[in-house]
């Protein structure tokens, strides 16, 4: 099942070679949400893996973006203990224009985005399982 979620870029991280076969890079999306007079700041990691790295390369801190992304659970043993991972893995990112075109103008929106990303059920199956004992 695909969600997806609309936010201010705030944090990029760089690409990690977690092994031989498998790297990833994190992200930081702010959203703000009012209710009952009171405001409600929530930052939320997503993780971009393998070929999806660069997705987020063309984006700037401050950017209003929308992010397409799965959820995704782990189950990592190590030593007895039992320990659960759950991912938010994107694969696909686009700018949020604003909808007046005098806005896009002053914030220099005009023009910016990336091509658009193929269906996901056309995409390869990503390998999630690295070879080392690491849990992600």
């Amino acid at each position: 099942m695909s969600y997806e979620l609309q936010g201010k870029l705030i944090e990029k991280h760089n690409t990690i070679q977690v092994s031989d076969k498998f790297k990833k890079r994190e992200f930081i999306v702010e959203t703000r949400e009012e209710n009952n007079g009171r405001e409600f700041i929530e930052t939320i990691k997503f993780q971009l893996i393998q070929d999806r790295c660069d997705l987020i390369n063309s984006y700037n801190l401050g950017d209003e973006i929308k992010v397409y992304f799965n959820i995704k659970g782990n189950r990592w043993e190590k030593d007895g203990r039992v320990n659960y991972f759950t991912n938010l893995d994107v694969w696909k990112v686009e700018t949020i224009k604003p909808e007046n075109p005098d806005e896009q103008m002053a914030t220099g929106e005009a023009g910016k985005g990336q091509p658009p990303m193929p269906d996901q059920n056309e995409l390869p199956p990503l390998d999630h399982a690295p070879e080392d004992d690491l849990p992600f």
